[in-house]
């Protein structure tokens, strides 16, 4: 059948199970807009390009499908691009389809004309300019092939207008045949025979779960991993969620601002066991002391992360899901029962740490922003979604909030994207609409894209926004009072809008907090509101975020108040 190169867009989305896209319209896909009113894609109006790829990445991280957004030529795909690079750092599943100006007129500084290809190359997984109409199909169906697939990651796909115009023969259910892109699932099954013997020979284990273990859909694989070994577990940011964190084996979070029992395990552990992980500078520390006593085991599916930044004794290639099922099933295999005695001294040492080290916090006059994460986790029994932004505010959600399965805690690990939370609670919310989203916020980073209740309210999504508002860029002033004298250079706040009036100028609710014996009440009467809520609560201006490790150090050497 012969159809449009806009037309053609719409049929292979359709293919791809594609039932909600976030976009901001312009001149070069008016065309696009104009078909896809005409198709079952429900479209959902942001009011920033940067805000439409984080929607789309927060839609793929809770659902695992590929988020697809689409944005105009020119600014619009600019805005996009802090968007892209967030879900390149964090390997997320998005398809970024951008129009741009007709071929004919590329390369002569055209309106609205900017080479996105080209700019977004270091950021993405892979990207295309569409040449012709007749070339559009196999592109958009390659796009979605490589997004989802091997090390997932962002493809963006550049349409010209006159492409978009101009019209084929289409053949609906192409195939995708890419000789040169053949991603390795499949683990060497040598190199998972020395893993087993080494957990069978191991006396302090532990596994290091990351994002990669959530992406591949394998916690479940990796919970019976730790269980029938009798392995500590600890995860990276991205990784929350990939292991029970209420499980007595759970160490809960590594690193900058890990937990006393996790990072110090690695330390005195004789095996880690990496799995899905990248081993970034915020986890290891120094790598010079990083694991220094174990052997080190390391499962990606990615075979340029392997032996990037840490020394590795075994290198594994292969998915996490499948890995950990064979792993499993060789486990099976031996004698299990004796590990229960032989893991006891290193199960009470790490507990000992649990009990002597535990995260706390002082709750006095002031609301403490960590009091605040505790109620919100009481409240919603674990059950939300939570998404944040970047800084202080993500990391006391991180710690204070416990997560019991994946794809309940979307946050920017790799690239500490501020204003990615609210749009991104979007696009989790627009993937699940009955369950409750709630953005855990700071007053700083809130402001990046805040212009996005007005899309909450428009489609009614009922996205909860929870900002600690300190009146700093708390993680910036924390640096400062710790290593630089206390000299607060630009990073006081205190001039910043009525957050319980903005919310209401949005159409949305708003709600405030200045006591402690506010708190439960503000976040009952938030979460059980109908629609978008912001509740803003004024919490302790110079509360700092511990554990810490100083950049550079060990991660054995904390500052633990």
């Amino acid at each position: 059948m012969k159809l449009t190169g806009a037309q053609i867009l719409m049929e292979v989305l359709k293919e791809e199970g594609v039932d909600s896209i976030f976009g901001f319209p312009g001149g070069a896909t008016i065309d696009i807009h104009d078909h896809l009113e005409t198709t079952d894609i429900r479209h959902y109006l942001v009011r920033h390009e940067q805000a439409a790829v984080h929607a789309a990445d927060g839609y793929a991280r809770v659902t695992g499908k590929v988020g697809v957004c689409l944005v105009t030529s020119g600014p619009g795909a600019t805005n996009a691009v802090t968007g892209v690079a967030t879900a390149y750092m964090d390997s997320i599943p998005v398809v970024i389809i951008s129009g741009q100006v007709p071929t004919h007129l590329i390369g002569n500084d055209a309106f609205q004309e900017v080479d996105i290809v080209g700019i977004t190359r270091p950021c993405t997984k892979h990207n295309y300019l569409v040449p012709s109409v007749e070339a559009l199909p196999r592109i958009l169906k390659e796009a979605f092939h490589i997004a989802r697939s091997g090390r997932p990651g962002p493809v963006l796909v550049d349409i010209p207008k006159n492409v978009q115009q101009a019209t084929t023969n289409f053949k609906p259910k192409q195939k995708v045949k890419l000789k040169s892109y053949n991603p390795t699932y499949k683990p060497n099954s040598k190199q998972l025979r020395k893993v087993v013997a080494l957990i069978m020979a191991a006396k302090r284990p532990v596994i290091f779960a990351g994002g990669g273990v959530i992406l591949s859909k394998g916690a479940a694989e990796l919970t019976r991993l730790a269980r029938s070994a009798r392995i500590p577990v600890t995860t990276s940011l991205m990784g929350l969620g990939a292991f029970p964190g209420s499980d007595p084996l759970s160490m809960g979070m590594i690193g900058m601002h890990g937990t006393y029992r996790a990072n110090m395990s690695t330390g005195e552990c004789d095996l880690l066991i990496g799995i899905g992980v990248r081993f970034d500078d915020r986890v290891t520390g120094k790598t010079d002391c990083f694991a220094a006593q174990a052997e080190i085991v390391h499962i990606d599916i990615d075979p340029t992360s392997i032996r990037k930044n840490v020394p590795v004794s075994i290198p594994v290639v292969g998915d996490c899901k499948t890995t950990l099922e064979v792993i499993n099933s060789y486990l099976a295999e031996e004698d299990l029962d004796k590990l229960t005695a032989s893991r006891g001294p290193w199960l009470d040492q790490i507990d000992a740490w649990k009990q002597n080290f535990k995260l706390s916090y002082v709750q006095e006059a002031e609301i403490k922003p960590q009091y605040v994460v505790e109620k919100l986790y009481e409240l919603t029994r674990g059950e939300a979604i939570i998404t944040t932004e970047v800084g202080q505010n993500q990391m006391w959600a991180a710690q204070y909030y416990q997560f019991e399965s994946p794809g309940h805690f979307v946050t920017s690990g790799g690239l500490g994207t501020m204003g990615f939370g609210l749009p991104a609670a979007i696009g989790a919310q627009v993937a699940f609409p009955d369950a409750l989203v709630v953005d855990v916020a700071g007053d700083g980073s809130i402001q990046m894209n805040i212009q996005e209740m007005a899309t909450a309210v428009q489609y009614k999504l009922p996205v909860k926004v929870v900002i600690l508002n300190n009146c700093y860029l708390g993680m910036v002033r924390q640096w400062q009072e710790l290593f630089y004298d206390k000299r607060y250079a630009c990073t006081c706040m205190d001039h910043a809008p009525d957050f319980v009036k903005l919310a209401e100028a949005f159409g949305a609710v708003g709600l405030r907090a200045t006591r402690p014996d506010e708190v439960e009440n503000v976040l009952r009467q938030g979460l059980e509101t109908p629609g978008p809520v912001i509740m803003d609560f004024r919490v302790a201006k110079e509360e700092c975020v511990y554990p810490m490790v100083p950049a550079g150090a060990p991660i054995t050497e904390m500052l633990l108040v």
